[in-house]
């Protein structure tokens, strides 16, 4: 498993006594930590038009703190997005936004709640977000969300990350992009196997178990004539009234050029 941004697994060792005073035993109780210590939440600025999106938003919010987990997002605080970051922060979750300067106009109204990284443009959010992550989340949303998700599968199915990727299929909210998944595993399009890079469910704790259960899809056979990719996080100097420093993702080609 590929971790980013500080994350990963940590056990937590307490140490109780047992027994009475003539045996002095010591029993160690080892509880596992959770295994991702932030999860990215791709979800639109829209809340749609039923409540039951934004209940599953405040849902899985409460679910990422229970089980110990930082919220990474796209920092508005409107629609989903601000339903999942007001839950997460309000239950003593920490928060991440990432969001362009020239979109917090837009996407932000009044005051967001926890860390806002201002970054210069999609791509760098993009890029910082999954940086920051050690797993992927998409509530329903639209055409942003699904540019988010789409690119962090199709990341995974390159080799250049190995980070579960799971959708959040709220009363069969995506069974449509579901359908055609298949559709394109049926005509060849999608190989079997990456079928399964991502997992999907319709409750915030199911698809959390399943993220966690999740062993990256291995390729039956691989053609090496296919460069390999990696992905970088580099520094690069943006100015817009002042200086920042976003992160921007680049995607390399480890064979040679033949230019």
């Amino acid at each position: 498993m590929q971790n980013g941004g500080g994350g990963g697994m940590a056990d937590e060792i307490t140490a109780a006594g047992v027994g009475g005073a003539a045996d002095g035993g010591v029993e160690v109780v080892v509880e596992e930590g959770p295994r991702f210590r932030r999860v990215c939440v791709f979800c639109g600025s829209s809340s749609g038009k039923r409540s039951i999106y934004r209940d599953a938003a405040v849902e899985l919010g409460k679910e990422l703190v229970a089980r110990k987990m930082d919220l990474v997002y796209g920092g508005g605080s409107l629609g989903l997005m601000g339903e999942v970051s007001e839950a997460v922060h309000s239950a003593g979750g920490h928060v991440i936004g990432v969001i362009p300067t020239t979109l917090m106009g837009k996407e932000i109204t009044g005051e967001t709640v926890g860390e806002v990284v201002a970054v210069s443009g999609m791509h760098q959010r993009k890029a910082e977000m999954a940086r920051n992550a050690d797993a992927f989340i998409a509530l329903p949303g639209g055409y942003g969300t699904l540019d988010e998700l789409l690119e962090v599968i199709a990341w995974a199915q390159l080799g250049i990350h190995t980070k579960p990727v799971g959708l959040l299929n709220v009363e069969g909210y995506y069974d449509f992009l579901l359908a055609f998944i298949d559709k394109a595993v049926d005509d060849g399009f999608i190989r079997p196997a990456q079928r399964h890079i991502f997992v999907s469910a319709p409750h915030a704790r199911e698809l959390v178990h399943k993220l966690e259960e999740y062993v990256p899809v291995e390729e039956e056979e691989s053609d090496p004539a296919t460069p390999k990719l990696r992905w970088e996080m580099e520094q690069v100097d943006y100015n817009y009234n002042a200086t920042l420093q976003p992160l921007q993702i680049a995607l390399q080609s480890t064979t040679p050029s033949t230019s």
